[in-house]
């Protein structure tokens, strides 16, 4: 007999499952409490060991997202919005000893196929490969609101449950697959109607533990270098008869970043524009902007070849871009290219276009805001503008960035103060490193691109491990140049962990938290 594909499996989950996932969730609690695919990716880049999909005939038919963390920090009372980092996971906690779950969700038409069982199951597993002393989540108790005139507290309902007084199909089945109940979080879920907004929390026992686990706990120490070189590429825009002169001053600083063995070089947001200058005579705004959109092809493909044959990651500043959109339509963003070593391009848009760029080149605001894998780790990017909101930084710095470059154009040294002070706060903020990259000269021949001011900078958080000023690295103003740094991603996970404050970790989730849509353009 003719060996077939198993029609039902469960695996690990990618990035590449983020949309399905999201989807699912969807499906089974509706628009507003659904994960975003922001927060799957978050989940799985923070710890790919402990995220599954179910899969039916290709089909991503279940989920399950997990943590480790203390046993005291699984214990206290807590909501899911805090343990869960607002649905985008957290790293293992270095002294992690248990095995947090935190979503368990199986599509309604598949569910006679024992889907969840088979997630819990895997969750043994992980739990047992990791030698954690037990698996604790904060279950649902759906019973709860028909019984609560009569149960007020509602572990008086647990326990009733728990002698078989009364029946709740999700606490037996949770106690069945060898759960005990170990207390209720009252206000875990709010929006939980049928369980009063409580949780019964649950805990399963190791029973492989060993007393003393000594085995490594999977974290971003383990996944990245300890060390990466960044280097950032202050730029002169300068006027040029050919595109081949303009690749030849781009591929110059390339060729100085990889002789220094960055892993990492940055260039300026618009720098593409020192194209305009080949044109004879001045271009309107319109017509430059439309010029300068009919490179982008030439442009990544060059930075894809010098990405490869340098053996280094290019961040390649940003450049205007023509973009289809439905119906025949079209608009110009400002589109930031990544260039990554192993020949793959990723794009990042412009979410902020500033009010000149709206008014003279009638440059329209993007989508999207999803942190990039590398070979160093996960990365951001915003560009210009967009660093002055937070809310950006911290949605990349949620689904896992620990680098952040800012590509910026500005005119003037005020406008230049506005990223740098901006780019420093979100260094601190999110405990990550902020790496800007400018502009300087002058194009005197291009609309809106007659004089620029430049300091480029590597930005730390501020803290004891990390540069006097949480400055790394920094560049002469007005001055084509580059700089170099070492950055620490142990210092940086460490901070994060125990520094003198620990800004992520110490956010109010019971106060305030940010919501991105998924409108895509």
């Amino acid at each position: 007999m003719d060996q077939t594909k198993a029609k039902l499996i469960i695996r690990p989950a990618t990035v590449s499952d983020a949309p399905a996932i999201a989807r699912l969730s969807v499906k089974v609690y509706g628009t507003v409490d659904a994960f975003t695919r922001a927060e799957v990716r978050g989940q799985i880049v923070n710890f790919p060991e402990g995220q599954f999909v179910a899969e039916y005939e290709g089909k991503v038919v279940g989920h399950c997202a997990t943590m480790i963390l203390t046993a005291q920090d699984a214990f206290r009372p807590h909501t899911w919005e805090e343990i869960s980092n607002g649905g985008y996971g957290r790293p293992p906690a270095p002294e992690g000893d248990v095995l947090y779950g935190f979503e368990v969700a199986v599509d309604p038409d598949f569910r006679r196929l024992r889907i969840g069982q088979r997630l819990y199951r895997k969750r043994r597993e992980v739990c047992q490969y990791f030698e954690l002393k037990g698996i604790a989540f904060a279950g649902r108790m759906p019973g709860y609101a028909r019984q609560k005139r009569r149960y007020p507290n509602p572990a008086d309902y647990v326990q009733a449950v728990r002698e078989k007084k009364l029946r709740d199909q999700v606490i037996q089945f949770q106690m069945n697959e060898g759960y005990e109940p170990r207390g209720v979080l009252p206000g875990y879920l709010p929006q939980d109607k049928e369980s009063g907004g409580n949780a019964v929390m649950m805990y399963w026992t190791n029973p492989l533990a060993p007393r003393d686990t000594g085995k490594a706990i999977p974290g971003f120490k383990e996944r990245v270098p300890s060390s990466v070189r960044v280097a950032t590429v202050q730029f002169m825009m300068r006027k040029i008869e050919t595109i081949d002169q303009f690749e030849e001053q781009a591929e110059y600083w390339v060729d100085v970043a990889a002789d220094y063995q960055a892993d990492f070089v940055v260039f300026p947001e618009l720098f593409t524009l020192e194209l305009l200058s080949i044109e004879e005579t001045k271009l309107d705004p319109a017509k430059a902007i439309e010029k300068v959109a009919t490179y982008t092809e030439r442009f990544v493909e060059f930075m894809q070849r010098m990405a490869v044959s340098y053996n280094i990651n290019i961040i390649g500043g940003s450049h205007p871009t023509r973009v289809k959109l439905g119906g025949g339509r079209s608009e110009i963003r400002n589109i930031a290219y990544v260039f990554l070593r192993d020949g793959s391009t990723h794009e990042v848009q412009k979410l902020h276009p500033t009010p000149s760029e709206r008014r003279w080149w009638n440059i329209k605001g993007g989508y999207g805001a999803n942190v990039i894998p590398t070979d160093c780790g996960p990365i951001g990017v915003m560009i210009c503008y967009d660093s002055e909101f937070p809310e950006l930084a911290r949605h990349l710095v949620n689904q896992g960035a620990l680098m952040l470059f800012v590509p910026f154009c500005t005119d003037e040294r005020r406008g230049f103060l506005r990223v740098r002070y901006c780019c420093q706060a979100r260094a601190v903020e999110n405990q990550c490193y902020v790496v800007t990259s400018g502009v300087v000269g002058n194009l005197p021949n291009v609309e809106n691109m007659d004089v620029h001011y430049a300091e480029s900078a590597i930005l730390t958080p501020s803290d004891f491990p990390f540069a006097r000023d949480g400055v790394a690295a920094d560049t002469a103003p007005n001055t084509e140049t580059i700089a170099i740094a070492d950055l620490s991603l142990d210092a940086l996970l460490t901070a994060r962990q125990s520094g003198a404050v620990q800004n992520l970790k110490d956010r109010r989730f019971d106060l305030y938290r940010v919501e991105w849509t998924q409108a895509q353009g």
